[in-house]
C-alpha cells in the first residue's frame, strides 16, 4: 500500500449504476486537480474498491481519449461491507494510507449519502484507527477532516436541487432514437406500442421523451393514474384511432402506479389495450440499452464544468465546511448542500409511496408542473373545445418560420398550433417565410396534421433569409387585412426579429401592421437576445462532436493537428461548447479573437508536446467569423510550415450538416417549452387588444416574454449576438484541461 507525500491529493469515484458522462467527470477532476496542485488518486469498482482498497494514483494521460466513451472507465460497484461499521473503518483506514482527505463521488442519492455518512463519522473512526494503531499520529493530523463534493450521476435525473444528472440527457437520447424507430413500424401497421423505461420513482424519463416523441400517452409516477385507467386508456386511443392517428405509442415508467398504489406495468398496459379494443399491441423494454453508448454534448460539457467545479469547492473547504454537491441551476453550475439535495429527493420518494401526487409534483418543481400540463394538451386525441364549447372570441393567428431551417421548428410549430386549436382559435400557416407574406401563400393547420412533425428537421412550412424591401410592404399589408390576421407568431433566427422590425417600424404607413407580433427563438448559432438556449443549438452541437469523433479516429499512425471550422457567425458558442466536449486543445471565437501572439504561443505548445511525443493527435475548432483575416486556410497554412516534420495538418469545413438532422430530445422539448410560452403571451396580448411586440428568452431556467422595446439593452447590434453570454465563462476549463502543468512530466518522471 502506498504511502502518502506531504502533497495534498484528491480521490475520485463512481459508484451505483453507470450513466454516460461519468468519464468526462473523472477526466475533469483528475486533470482539474493536477494544475490546482493535487496528486489525484482513483478508487477502482466504487465503494468495493474504497473497502479492499483498490486506490491507484492518475496520471495526465490516463484519462487521455475518455471523454466519448460511455460508462466509467474507473469501474462501479456497490458494496454490503460499505454500509457497516466494519466497511466504514476500512475505507477510512485505505485513505489514511493514501493521504486522501478530499474525496469527489460521482453517483445517485444513495451513493452520495453514503459518502456523507463516512465522512460524519470521520471523527470517530479516525479514533478508533489510532487507538488499534493501524496509523499514526502523522497520519491522522494529515487527514484531520474528511472534505466530500458530489456530482450526480444518474440517468434517472432524479436528485432534487438539480435539473439535470450526469447521464439523463443522453438516457433520453437513446429512448426517443428508440421510439422514433418503433413509430415506422407503428405507422405501416397501424399499430400500437408500449415501451417501457427507466426512472425508479422519478418520471423525467418517461414525461420527456413523451413530449420529444409524440407519444399518445404517458404513465409516471408522479401523476397516479385513476382506478379506472384501463377504460379510460382505451377511450382516448379509439378516439385517436378515429381521427386518423396510425399509430400508438404508449411510454410507462418503470415505477407508475395508480391512485390505488398498484403498479401499472407494461403488461398490464398490453391487456388492458387488447381486451379493450381487440387490437394488437407490442411491449419494448429498452432495459439497459438507456445508459449505454456515447455520451451526449449536454453530458460531455456539462460534466466536465461539474468536474471542475468540485475541485475549486474541494480548494476552498475549511473544517466548518458541509458536504457539498455539484449542481445545475438555470445553466449555471453551483455548489449546494448535499444533504439538503438527499433529503427533498427522499421527500418526493416518500410523497409519491403515499400517493400525494400534487406534493410530489410541487416539489419536483414548477417547470415540471408546466411540462405536465403542455403534455396533456399536446397528447389529446381532438382539441378539448369540440368537447367545451367554442370560445368567445375566435382568434386567427399566423405562424410562419424564418431564417435558415433549424432543428426543432416544428416541435415548435406543432405545439403552438395545438395550444391554440385547443382553445378554438384558427391558426394560418404563411409558407416560405417572408416570401409567403409577400405573395400570400398560406394554408390552415390542423390538428392532425402535425401530429408527427416532432421528429422532422428543417421546417414543414418552409423558411428562408429574405427579408421585406420598401416595396414589398404594401403588398404584406393588403395580405394581412386579406387574411383578418390577430396576431403573427414567428419562429426562427435574426431574420424574423428583422422582419418584425421593419413591420413595426412601418405602422404609421400600415396600420395592417398594428397587430400583436412575438418572436421565438429558433437558430442553431445560438446568438439571440434573452434566450440563454435557441431551438436548434443543441442538434448543431451533437451534429459536430459526431463529426469530430470520427474525423479523430481517423488518424492513423502519422501524428496529426485537424482543424476544424464550425457555423455561428459571430457567436462562439458552437465552437467553445463542442471544443469542452471533444477536448479540443485549442478553441477561437471572434469573442475572444485571434491575434499572431495567441497563434505563436499555441504553436509553441503543440510543438513541444509532439516533439515529446505526448500526444498523436490535436484539435482545435474555429468559429466560422473568428476573424476575417486570419481564416480558416490561413491558419492551416500557417501551422502545417510551422509544424514541419512534427505533425501535418488536416482541415475540416462542417457546413450545413450542422443545421439538418433529426432534432435531439432536447431541441424537441425547448422547442415545445418556447413555443408554449409564444403562443401563451401572444393570445393574451390579442385578448387584451394590445398591439405589442416582443420576443421569448430563457434565463436561468425561466421562460418569459420579453417586450420589444427590450431588445436594445441586450444586444450588440454590429455582430447581431446578446451583449451577456452566460456559456463565455467556461472557457477557461479549456486551458486547465488540454495541457498539463509547466515541468508536470519531468516531476513524474522523476
Amino acid at each position: 500500500m502506498e504511502k502518502k507525500t506531504a502533497k495534498p491529493s484528491i480521490a475520485v469515484m463512481t459508484s451505483g449504476g453507470d450513466a454516460p458522462g461519468m468519464n468526462a467527470a473523472v477526466r475533469a477532476v483528475v486533470r482539474s486537480g493536477i494544475n490546482n496542485g493535487f496528486r489525484v488518486f482513483a478508487i477502482q469498482e466504487g465503494y468495493q474498491g474504497l473497502v479492499e482498497g483498490i486506490i491507484e494514483e492518475s496520471h495526465w494521460e490516463d484519462v487521455s481519449g475518455i471523454l466519448n466513451r460511455g460508462g466509467t472507465i474507473i469501474g462501479t460497484a456497490r458494496s454490503k461491507e460499505f454500509r457497516e461499521h466494519s466497511g466504514l473503518l476500512k475505507a477510512a483506514l485505505n485513505l489514511h494510507k493514501f493521504g486522501i482527505n478530499k474525496l469527489v463521488v460521482i453517483g445517485g442519492d444513495g451513493s452520495l449519502s453514503g459518502a456523507d455518512e463516512l465522512r460524519d463519522k470521520w471523527p470517530q473512526l479516525q479514533q478508533e484507527l489510532l487507538e488499534t494503531k493501524q496509523i499514526t499520529q502523522q497520519e491522522a493530523d494529515f487527514c484531520k477532516n474528511l472534505f466530500l463534493v458530489g456530482l450526480v450521476g444518474s440517468i434517472d435525473n432524479d436528485m432534487a436541487e438539480t435539473e439535470m444528472t450526469i447521464g439523463a440527457d443522453t438516457a433520453l437520447h437513446r429512448i426517443t432514437e428508440s421510439i422514433d424507430d418503433l413509430r415506422s413500424t407503428a405507422y405501416s401497421h397501424q399499430r400500437t406500442f408500449i415501451v417501457e423505461v427507466m426512472g425508479r420513482n422519478c418520471g423525467y424519463l418517461a414525461l420527456m421523451s413523451a413530449i420529444a416523441t409524440g407519444a399518445s400517452v404517458v404513465f409516471i409516477p408522479e401523476a397516479p393514474a385513476r382506478k379506472e385507467w384501463r377504460e379510460n386508456l382505451c377511450t382516448l386511443l379509439d378516439a385517436g384511432r378515429n381521427a386518423g392517428r396510425r399509430d400508438n405509442i404508449v411510454i410507462v415508467a418503470e415505477g407508475a402506479k395508480d391512485t390505488e398504489g398498484n403498479p401499472v406495468t407494461a403488461a398490464d398496459i398490453k391487456d388492458a389495450i387488447q381486451s379493450g379494443l381487440d387490437i394488437e399491441a407490442r411491449v419494448t423494454i429498452l432495459g439497459h440499452v438507456q445508459r449505454g453508448g456515447s455520451p451526449s454534448a449536454f453530458d460531455r460539457y456539462m460534466s466536465t464544468a461539474s468536474g471542475c467545479a468540485a475541485v475549486q469547492e474541494l480548494l476552498k473547504a475549511d473544517a466548518n465546511s458541509e458536504s457539498m454537491m455539484i449542481a445545475l441551476r438555470g445553466n449555471r453550475i453551483t455548489p449546494v448542500p448535499l444533504m439538503d439535495a438527499v433529503a427533498k429527493t427522499r421527500a418526493i420518494a416518500k410523497a409519491i409511496a403515499a400517493g400525494d401526487s400534487t406534493l410530489a409534483s410541487e416539489l419536483r418543481g414548477a417547470s415540471w408542473i408546466q411540462a405536465l400540463r403542455i403534455y396533456r394538451t399536446l397528447c389529446l386525441a381532438v382539441p378539448s373545445i369540440e368537447k367545451t364549447g367554442k370560445p368567445k372570441r375566435r382568434m386567427k393567428i399566423g405562424i410562419m418560420t424564418c431564417g435558415w431551417p433549424a432543428p426543432g421548428m416544428n416541435s415548435a410549430i406543432r405545439t403552438a398550433t395545438r395550444m391554440a386549436l385547443d382553445q378554438g382559435h384558427e391558426i394560418l400557416a404563411i409558407e416560405n417565410g417572408v416570401e409567403g407574406l409577400i405573395e400570400k401563400h398560406a394554408r390552415k393547420l390542423d390538428w392532425m396534421e402535425v401530429e408527427d412533425w416532432n421528429m422532422e428537421g428543417g421546417s414543414k412550412i418552409g423558411a428562408n433569409r429574405r427579408l421585406p424591401e420598401e416595396q414589398d410592404l404594401y403588398q404584406i399589408a393588403r395580405n394581412l387585412d386579406d387574411w383578418k390576421l390577430d396576431g403573427l407568431l414567428i419562429v426562427g433566427g435574426w431574420s424574423g426579429y428583422l422582419l418584425v422590425d421593419r413591420l413595426r417600424q412601418a405602422r404609421k404607413s400600415y396600420p395592417a401592421f398594428k397587430l400583436p407580433m412575438v418572436c421565438v427563438p429558433s437558430t442553431i448559432s445560438n446568438n439571440l437576445p434573452g434566450a440563454e438556449l435557441s431551438i436548434g443549438a443543441d442538434t448543431a452541437l451533437n451534429s459536430i462532436i459526431e463529426s469530430v469523433d470520427r474525423v479523430k479516429n481517423s488518424a492513423d499512425s502519422s501524428r496529426r493537428l485537424f482543424m476544424v471550422e464550425v457555423m455561428g457567425r459571430y457567436c462562439g458558442y458552437l465552437a467553445l461548447m463542442s471544443g469542452i466536449a471533444t477536448g479540443a486543445e485549442f478553441v477561437y471565437l471572434h469573442e475572444t479573437g485571434i491575434t499572431l501572439d495567441m497563434m505563436q504561443h499555441d504553436l509553441k505548445l503543440l510543438c513541444e508536446s509532439f516533439h515529446k511525443q505526448e500526444r498523436k493527435v490535436a484539435l482545435m475548432i474555429r468559429n466560422e467569423n473568428a476573424n476575417k483575416t486570419y481564416t480558416t486556410d490561413f491558419m492551416c497554412a500557417l501551422y502545417e510550415e510551422e509544424g514541419g516534420d512534427l505533425f501535418d495538418v488536416r482541415r475540416t469545413v462542417l457546413g450545413p450538416l450542422q443545421q439538418g438532422g433529426i432534432p435531439t430530445p432536447f431541441d424537441r422539448i425547448q422547442g415545445t417549452r418556447m413555443a408554449y410560452e409564444g403562443m401563451t403571451s401572444l393570445m393574451s396580448l390579442i385578448e387584451n387588444h394590445e398591439n405589442t411586440c416582443g420576443f421569448i428568452g430563457q434565463t436561468n431556467g425561466l421562460y418569459a416574454f420579453h417586450d420589444w422595446f427590450e431588445l436594445e439593452r441586450l444586444v450588440h447590434e454590429e455582430y447581431q449576438r446578446p451583449k451577456k453570454q452566460w456559456w463565455l465563462s467556461l472557457g477557461e476549463i479549456n486551458s486547465q484541461l488540454t495541457f498539463p502543468p509547466a515541468g508536470y512530466h519531468e516531476k513524474a518522471e522523476k
